[in-house]
């Protein structure tokens, strides 16, 4: 039976998992327009399949173990699909709209993945939570208001970047299908290399070439893999083994609060006191989610 210390242990693991992952995954919107006029498909593709070859020695270490099961190898193609389609349209979204609406919007992935949980029965979630997800709505809702849509381009980038949100919402699921038995670095190695491998294809079948805009394009393009990639997405998959995926997504709105900071700080977007407002929301609501992460064992009867 699981001691109090060891799920002590774990939850302080999982809240910094999340925190770590989230803090890297917000610098991803900077990264991506720092490649700027580098096509978004390119930028998002060259990402992951650099991830993947870093990841190379991790995924042969695995399969020579035997870890890498047909069930394994599955849901990896899986998620890889769904990663194409979530950074595919997220990093669209970034040059149609502003950072914090479009980061917002892709974190809207906790609110679908609560519906998913509503309606299976599964990760049901208890009323903490649910008191975290309607304060993150509350943010999500404040932030996008206080962004209205400049051009008509940017209705395009938003409804982009809800269509990330929801595949992000299916790579989580897929994850979690997975359990503890999830073989982590050789399960992000073959989500990364399909997603990469299905966004270049697209790519090449529209006519744009592989090759970035720029060599400071190509060092942003790195930046991204090592740090929201390898750092972020892979913090918040191992945080998976120990929460349900409504948790994790919804630690992932912390996000546009973050990223926002970074785009006023790094590209001079400013932030109203509107979306101030919004970001202090969701980032409460993420702190409220943070501290159950994971329910500590029942005590032992007598």
């Amino acid at each position: 039976m699981t001691s109090p210390s060891h799920d002590a242990t774990t939850r302080r693991r999982v809240a910094l998992a999340l925190l770590t992952g989230v803090g890297a995954i917000s610098l991803a919107a900077i990264f991506f327009r720092e490649t700027a006029p580098t096509h978004p498909l390119v930028a998002a593709g060259l990402r992951l399949v650099l991830a993947s070859l870093l990841l190379l020695p991790a995924l042969g270490r695995a399969i020579a173990r035997g870890t890498v099961t047909r069930q394994v190898l599955r849901a990896g193609l899986a998620a890889g699909a769904f990663y194409a389609v979530h950074f595919g349209a997220w990093v669209s979204s970034l040059h149609l709209t502003s950072v914090a609406a479009a980061t917002t919007l892709v974190t809207a992935t906790p609110l679908l993945l609560g519906l998913v949980a509503l309606i299976t029965g599964r990760d049901r979630a208890p009323r903490a939570l649910w008191l975290a997800l309607a304060l993150a709505t509350a943010g999500v809702v404040v932030i996008a208001s206080g962004h209205s849509a400049e051009s008509p381009d940017a209705v395009t980038g938003d409804a982009l970047a809800l269509l990330g949100a929801g595949a992000m919402a299916g790579y989580l699921l897929v994850a979690r299908s997975l359990g503890a038995a999830l073989p982590l670095w050789a399960f992000t190695a073959i989500a990364t290399a399909t997603g990469g491998l299905l966004l270049s294809i697209t790519a090449l079948g529209s006519g744009v070439s592989l090759v970035p805009a720029s060599p400071r394009a190509a060092a942003f393009i790195v930046a991204a893999a090592l740090l929201p990639q390898l750092v972020g997405h892979t913090a918040l998959t191992w945080a998976l083994r120990h929460a349900t995926p409504t948790r994790v997504g919804l630690a992932t709105v912390g996000e546009p609060a973050l990223s926002t900071l970074w785009a006023w700080l790094w590209l001079g977007e400013a932030v109203g006191l509107q979306v101030a407002a919004g970001c202090a929301l969701t980032l409460g609501a993420v702190l409220l989610a943070l501290r159950p992460a994971v329910r500590p064992a029942a005590p032992a009867p007598g």
